[in-house]
């Protein structure tokens, strides 16, 4: 596993398992969140977006953890695994949640400076929706895709299985 997406439901904890990815296996990671807001929930354009993304891919390896739906059959071109969080909606809304509480008035670690966590309506509505409107569509995106797909009905499974993975060393110089 070199190149990795990690996807699924707002709130199931992508950007925490794709951290622990990284560490263990030493790869870096990428969060499209950080490519695609500006200070103040402000969208980059999608020119902008689109060559950030290009460049990271086109690197030896990488985890990206996020959806945009519009950019996955290009990441999947070059991923060898995606690991999809395929969690229970409870589940998710419990994280958006506790995450909003954790950092309500500051920008967490993975996402652009000058973007306070929010937790609205739209966001609310999008994780309840996801079983229903998203699944069906990664789904569909996924079924041609080559590589290997960890999908992970729950976090215990998830945390099992990153156990299992060997951890790499540090490079020595």
């Amino acid at each position: 596993m070199r190149r990795i997406l990690v996807i699924g439901c707002g709130g199931a904890g992508k950007t925490e398992l794709a951290w622990r990815l990284g560490e263990r296996l030493r790869l870096p990671v990428h969060h499209l969140d950080r490519l695609w807001w500006r200070p103040g929930w402000v969208v980059t354009s999608t020119d902008h977006f689109d060559a950030e993304l290009a460049g990271i891919l086109r690197t030896d390896s990488w985890i990206m953890d996020g959806n945009y739906r519009r950019t996955l059959p290009e990441r999947l071109r070059f991923a060898d695994t995606v690991i999809w969080l395929d969690y229970p909606r409870r589940i998710c809304l419990q994280r958006a949640w506790k995450r909003f509480w954790r950092y309500r008035g500051t920008a967490r670690p993975d996402m652009t400076p000058g973007c306070p966590e929010r937790f609205d309506w739209d966001f609310f509505r999008y994780i309840l929706r996801f079983p229903q409107d998203m699944r069906p569509r990664l789904e569909a995106v996924l079924a041609n895709f080559p590589g290997r797909i960890l999908r992970f009905k729950s976090p215990a499974a998830a945390q099992a299985a990153l156990k299992q993975l060997p951890r790499k060393d540090a490079p020595s110089f």
